[in-house]
């Protein structure tokens, strides 16, 4: 949710939990992480540990620096601006930073090769600014960090966090409408869920609508009108701010958007509730897996929560597991 919301100690706690549990994860991240200091604060952060057994992926330049003997299994073609890729195993105990692969389908080829090399669970660890590694088309589940950071004010943070909560969790469309909705190309698609004809109107939720006749609108808005009522959009890509207060018109209302999963959504809490109050449904193609959320009661800048206020508190506002793996239940 926020930088310093606490998942390095949340992978650092489940790595030992599950070394507890004699299984050696892999483990990498998307882009860097691990760092020494956080580079916006300068605050000190974990390390990641790794242990005897365990394979890890990141860079040639964070893997010389390491401080755990490891053994170098590959280094891949491509590079990164730390340069290559290292897949390692670990040879003992210690810490590693971890760079890894910079967009999201070479991460979904590395947990390929670490899943061919024998990890049967990797742990990425994740980003504020790169939410596409969490899609349920590269990794299975995720959990989700929120804490202080994000906010100092309780209500303000427990009501971002439910929104993202609910995004996550948006349901999946049957699997009879998804086929021909994964077969469609990039663009907006107006669909016919009764007789499955589908129609493009446009390239991009950024361009005009010049499909099919319809006149060129202004960007983010739709044509005058549809050729079926309360009609249901299908969206490749990324769905913006605008692109929803213009479904959010009157005449839009019903409408019912089809996005691939909840990572191509870009909307704020009011923009989403005004949308469902005119009777409007989004659904995915690809449902996600939120296993729990984890909070840190303390930021950098000086907010504080009293720990077991903010924990009960995400509680009693979630269906979710919501732990603080600093603290004991």
């Amino acid at each position: 949710m926020a930088k310093n919301t606490g998942k390095t100690t949340c992978l650092n706690h489940l790595i030992r939990r599950l070394r507890n549990e004699g299984r050696h994860c892999a483990v990498t991240s998307i882009g860097v992480d691990g760092e020494e200091r956080d580079v916006l604060y300068r605050t000190p952060k974990p390390r990641i540990t790794v242990h005897e057994g365990m394979l890890f992926v990141t860079s040639e330049t964070d893997f010389t620096n390491r401080e755990c003997p490891a053994e170098t299994l590959a280094v891949s073609d491509r590079s990164t601006p730390l340069g290559r890729l290292v897949t390692a195993r670990a040879q003992g105990t210690g810490t590693v930073v971890l760079s890894g692969p910079s967009d999201s389908q070479w991460l979904c080829e590395t947990l390929a090769d670490l899943k061919r090399r024998g990890a049967s669970l990797t742990l990425v660890d994740g980003a504020l600014s790169r939410m596409s590694l969490a899609s349920p088309a590269v990794t299975d589940a995720l959990i989700l960090c929120t804490g202080a950071a994000l906010t100092g004010i309780l209500p303000e943070l427990i009501r971002q966090t439910q929104f993202r909560c609910t995004l996550i969790d948006l349901n999946a469309v049957e699997p009879p409408l998804a086929a021909p909705l994964q077969m469609l190309g990039s663009g907006v698609w107006i669909f016919d869920e009764i007789n499955g004809n589908h129609l493009k109107l446009t390239n991009s939720v950024f361009t005009g609508y010049e499909t099919a006749g319809y006149p060129v609108t202004a960007e983010g808005s739709l044509p005058a009108e549809y050729p079926v009522a309360a009609p249901t959009l299908y969206v490749s890509g990324a769905v913006t701010e605008p692109f929803f207060k213009t479904l959010s018109a009157r005449r839009y209302a019903g409408t019912t958007l089809i996005v691939r999963d909840f990572t191509r959504l870009f909307i704020e809490p009011a923009t989403y509730e005004k949308f469902t109050r005119r009777g409007g449904h989004i659904r995915v193609l690809q449902k996600a897996a939120l296993l729990a959320v984890c909070t840190n009661p303390v930021a950098p800048q000086g907010q504080r929560f009293d720990p077991l206020l903010l924990r009960n508190a995400l509680r009693n506002a979630l269906p979710w597991p919501v732990y603080d793996v600093m603290q004991k239940d």
